[in-house]
């Protein structure tokens, strides 16, 4: 990568353009620079790591480093650093989606579009899935957080969430954690900072959602958020804190809302250590409706499956009952392992909440493919069930 000093002198005036103009022109002023010096080979290679954390807009080369280039690279890195910093002074008001490239998906039919969003709690990266068949026709969103590990690369190959969306015409945002803000890419479901509204990461996670809305063509009444494990327990927490953006809730392998403040706590509530010592109570119900749907299998070591039942008690309100429909359990097997379900109607006698405890499964996506990690390829296809549960519900529906 050629990173002259006319390259160097867009970025200085992209940040004077932020300053002045605000981050839409900055942004196309950055994006009118990379276009102009990046190379299409998307290789990480070692020197340019560093880069890439600190500016998600960054391409990385595959080229080996000079001395010059070194300098350059350095002087970039401290006009990323104030571009980036710049952008988070913006405030959630001033929320950014910067589409980085685009790329066509494994099956070569819709596309798979990388991007950042911005706001006063930070940046997080993501990859957008837009299916072959959108021509501008308002479609429905699902939001797909990724476990500890993960990336969304590797989350949509393991769910083959796009291969859904594409028969079902949906969009597939797929948000990025940081090392920056944890180090195993888990989503901070358990720090009491980002179990509120309007703070931490259900505040960026919510803007990132907001972003698409506004940049495509969503249907607003049918937006949805699910996730594995950390992704899981964050979706829970959207589910709690944003009953205003999204619809229904789908938490795998995942835990409660609120249970932990903190490592320890968290640790604790995932060995059930802490759930056996109180009552059933620990997880307070959320106050409102939130239609959901838990997988969860009955020998994952790692989030004891208690975790499931507390998550799923939360979502049911309190007037579902017996004379309401009650709860029906109905078992089966799918693709060489057996299964419980058991859903729960409301007054009127729909369902609002469904749970598939899986039997003999660990702590991996039911009906996954290999292609990705912390999958489980027998079972019921976990990413199909969600997506005919979602398509049931809609917010505000009469």
């Amino acid at each position: 990568m050629n990173i002259d000093e006319g390259f160097l002198a867009r970025m200085r005036e992209a940040t004077r353009i932020l300053q002045d103009e605000g981050p839409m022109a900055a942004t196309a002023a950055i994006q009118r620079a990379l276009h102009g010096t990046a190379p299409a080979d998307t290789t990480v290679a070692p020197q340019d790591a560093e880069l890439r954390d600190i500016n998600p807009l960054h391409t990385p080369n595959t080229e080996p480093a000079t001395a010059s280039q070194g300098n350059a690279h350095a002087r970039l890195r401290r006009l990323s650093r104030t571009w980036m910093s710049a952008m988070a002074a913006q405030g959630a008001e001033d929320v950014e989606d910067v589409e980085v490239r685009e790329a066509p998906d494994q099956a070569g039919k819709g596309r798979f579009v990388s991007g950042s969003c911005t706001n006063h709690a930070g940046t997080r990266a993501y990859k957008l899935y837009i299916p072959g068949s959108y021509t501008g026709q308002p479609l429905p969103l699902v939001v797909m957080l990724h476990g500890c590990t993960q990336n969304p690369d590797d989350f949509a190959a393991g769910t083959q969430m796009n291969a859904v969306a594409e028969s079902e015409q949906c969009f597939v945002l797929y948000p990025a954690q940081s090392k920056s803000a944890n180090g195993s890419n888990c989503w901070n479901w358990f720090n009491a900072a980002d179990q509120r509204r309007d703070q931490g990461e259900p505040a960026l996670i919510a803007d990132m959602t907001r972003a698409v809305m506004r940049e495509y063509a969503i249907d607003a009444s049918r937006v949805y958020v699910a996730g594995l494990s950390a992704g899981g327990a964050m979706a829970a927490v959207l589910g709690a804190t944003y009953p205003d953006l999204y619809a229904a809730i789908g938490i795998h392998s995942g835990l409660p809302y609120a249970v932990a403040h903190d490592v320890p706590s968290a640790f604790a509530v995932m060995k059930n250590r802490k759930l056996k010592s109180t009552s059933r109570n620990t997880a307070k119900p959320f106050g409102h409706t939130m239609p959901v749907i838990v997988f969860h299998g009955d020998r994952d070591a790692t989030v004891d499956s208690s975790n499931g039942d507390m998550a799923f008690a939360q979502c049911v309100p309190q007037s579902a009952g017996p004379g309401a429909g009650g709860k029906v359990e109905t078992s089966g097997t799918a693709n060489g392992r057996t299964y419980t379900r058991t859903v729960v109607h409301d007054a009127q006698g729909k369902a609002i909440a469904e749970k598939w405890l899986v039997h003999g499964a660990g702590h991996a996506w039911s009906g996954g493919s290999s292609k990705g990690s912390y999958t489980d390829p027998q079972g019921p296809n976990a990413a199909r069930e969600m997506m005919r549960f979602f398509y049931s519900h809609q917010r505000n529906a009469t």
